[in-house]
């Protein structure tokens, strides 16, 4: 991998990560187009680097965070790991199925053009409720991951999930954005952790340390940039925008996979 590749991947990371357009179909799409295979290697990197976009979320929700670890806050914490837990359960169930089938651009367009419509389609729901992240209880905390379960299908987006699933349970739109961003700190910590034991070693031997620390440098920048730019425009606008991104994008890759498989080309 040459260093401008990492640097191109750190940023479509950062910038997708939180934003409910799915990072893991952006950068397979990135990958795909700069000529980097599909292998575990590739894959690794991909989700290695999401540790530079879970120290921006550790920097901007820091007191937050803080408050957890020191006991201050163990009932969001027991939430937090409540909303864990089905994402554990299934991702367990079902790794190797997502690995085999569902990492190629088809499946990810699929979703993206599915998740885009269903936000144009429920628009009228995901407004918004009253209820503030310290009303939350463990039952909702608990469909809230279930939500998040359907983000084990690349391109689905594991924020549009959260955030739309708290929206429809009534959290109101600044809770379920901060629930989904705390709660993704525990998922994606724990996904990276879990692939970089798997194929860490693979990953660096094949791509090396440098584009590795250019990765995680340039996710962490840029995913500081897009929560704050998110967090304002949602409280604002709402996800109509990532809706019509959503689809808008499906039919692009669709068209642009479709004329590279045409005969002869």
């Amino acid at each position: 991998m040459e260093w401008w590749q990492a640097i191109v991947l750190g940023i479509v990371e950062g910038l997708t990560e939180y934003l409910p357009v799915s990072s893991t179909g952006h950068l397979i799409l990135a990958q795909r187009v700069m000529g980097i295979g599909d292998d575990a290697s590739s894959r690794a990197y991909a989700i290695c680097i999401q540790a530079g976009a879970i120290a921006a979320v550790l920097g901007l929700y820091f007191p937050r965070v803080r408050a957890m670890a020191s006991g201050r806050a163990t009932a969001l914490l027991g939430k937090l790991a409540a909303a864990f837990l089905p994402a554990v359960i299934f991702g367990l169930l079902f790794e190797r199925t997502i690995d085999e089938h569902l990492f190629g651009l088809w499946p990810v367009v699929a979703a993206w053009f599915v998740g885009g419509a269903a936000i144009l389609y429920f628009a009228g729901d995901l407004g918004g409720g009253a209820r503030r992240l310290e009303d939350l209880d463990l039952r909702t905390a608990v469909l809230i991951g279930l939500f998040q379960c359907l983000a084990l299908w690349p391109g689905t987006s594991r924020s549009l999930a959260t955030i739309a699933g708290a929206l429809m349970l009534g959290l109101t739109m600044s809770a379920a954005v901060e629930f989904s961003l705390l709660l993704g700190l525990v998922t994606l910590g724990a996904a990276t952790s879990w692939r970089a034991l798997q194929h860490g070693g693979e990953m660096l031997e094949r791509y090396g340390a440098v584009p590795t620390a250019l990765g995680f440098l340039f996710a962490a920048v840029s995913a500081w940039i897009a929560v704050k730019w998110m967090i304002a425009w949602l409280e604002r606008r709402g996800l109509a925008l990532f809706g019509w991104y959503r689809v808008l994008l499906a039919i692009a890759v669709s068209a642009w996979l479709s004329w590279n498989a045409w005969p002869g080309r």
